[in-house]
């Protein structure tokens, strides 16, 4: 029995050390563009102070307008960074650094915490890995939403056609 929890020890140590950022100490931010949000536009977009706009890197939130949780989402990316917050942007260099809208792709810490797993953390976003690819910090993500589906949390307990699909994203179903 003893060997059991052993092994089941180490298997969650090397299991949360694979979902850790250790690109900054813990409670920061790691290296990235420092910025200020102007407007909260949906569940995964901003507005930045200078105009750029700004779409959370691998995830998905509802649509703001027809999707269940939407506005709920949109709620949610306001109370983690509003406007007048101070963020920092990361971008992943082994991804795209713009959509084709012309939105700048970039993680977002805001005070330490990474505000894309934050979302998918409260189930008010999904992982989204367009054509696949995943970036560096894909397993935390998908810890995330794995942690949010069986706690029931956000759009998991209040979408009954919610399913998890990371090459669609957030698939809530309309709005009720």
């Amino acid at each position: 029995m003893g060997s059991y929890r052993l092994t089941l020890s180490v298997a969650v140590l090397v299991l949360v050390a694979g979902c850790a950022d250790r690109s900054a100490p813990a409670g920061e931010a790691p290296a990235g563009e420092r910025s200020t949000v102007q407007r909260v536009n949906d569940g995964d977009t901003l507005t930045l102070s200078g105009g750029d706009k700004v779409r959370l890197l691998q995830i998905d939130a509802p649509e703001l307008l027809d999707d269940c949780y939407g506005r709920a989402a949109h709620a949610a990316l306001k109370q983690l960074v509003g406007a007048g917050s101070n963020v920092t942007l990361v971008r992943d260099l082994g991804l795209d650094g713009e959509d084709r809208y012309g939105r700048l792709l970039r993680y977002v810490f805001a005070g330490g915490v990474n505000v894309n797993v934050a979302l998918v953390r409260r189930g008010a976003a999904s992982p989204y890995f367009f054509r696949k690819q995943r970036g560096r910090y894909a397993r935390m993500l998908l810890a995330a939403v794995e942690a949010a589906r069986g706690a029931r949390a956000g759009y998991w307990g209040s979408c009954p056609r919610a399913e998890l699909n990371t090459e669609l994203g957030s698939v809530t179903g309309r709005r009720r």
